[in-house]
């Protein structure tokens, strides 16, 4: 297992895809994409950026879930690329025990934001799907830096409002 850091979420363009972006630790600082909605994406944005909501998110929920319960979450990983699915478990701690559940990347990243707790990919996924990123012109479209942590978050946050508002299941569809 690689020890990664959530370093933000992106919009690929043209497709307008939200991503969460991470990035190894220590190494090679290689760059795991992953696609995720717009939903999720907008949850792990708001987490990173410490945005409070007037009520609470689903995963905020999920967080003071386990909280009530006395229930950490000691780390998230992303363990495998199935068909081109990323699978994540969450290792959870309480008093009866440990426990692993499987959970999409997207939704264990939205809570690992607001709880703190360590992200870790396998080797497997890392060497499938990782790369070492590329630095590009200054004169590149923020859209198309290979870094998240570039674009100002404000922005981030607000291309996926934007993209919010005009998606359609329809965009989905293949």
């Amino acid at each position: 297992m690689i020890e990664m850091e959530l370093v933000g979420v992106r919009v690929e363009m043209p497709s307008s895809a939200p991503l969460a972006i991470l990035r190894e630790r220590y190494g090679d600082a290689r760059v795991l994409p992953i696609f995720i909605g717009g939903t999720e994406a907008t949850a792990i944005a708001f987490a990173l950026e410490e945005v409070e909501t007037p009520r609470p998110m689903t995963h905020d929920l999920m967080r003071d879930l386990l909280e009530e319960l006395g229930v950490s979450l000691e780390r998230v990983t992303v363990t495998e690329i199935r068909d081109g699915v990323f699978y994540a478990e969450l290792l959870l701690h309480g008093p009866d025990g440990t426990h692993t559940l499987s959970s999409r990347p997207s939704d264990a990243l939205a809570i690992a934001a607001r709880v703190g707790c360590p992200i870790y990919a396998s080797d497997e996924v890392l060497a499938e799907a990782g790369f070492i990123e590329v630095e590009e012109d200054e004169d590149e479209d923020d859209a198309q830096l290979g870094a998240a942590d570039e674009v100002p978050t404000e922005e981030v946050v607000e291309q996926f409002r934007d993209f919010i508002e005009h998606v359609s299941p329809e965009d989905f569809a293949n």
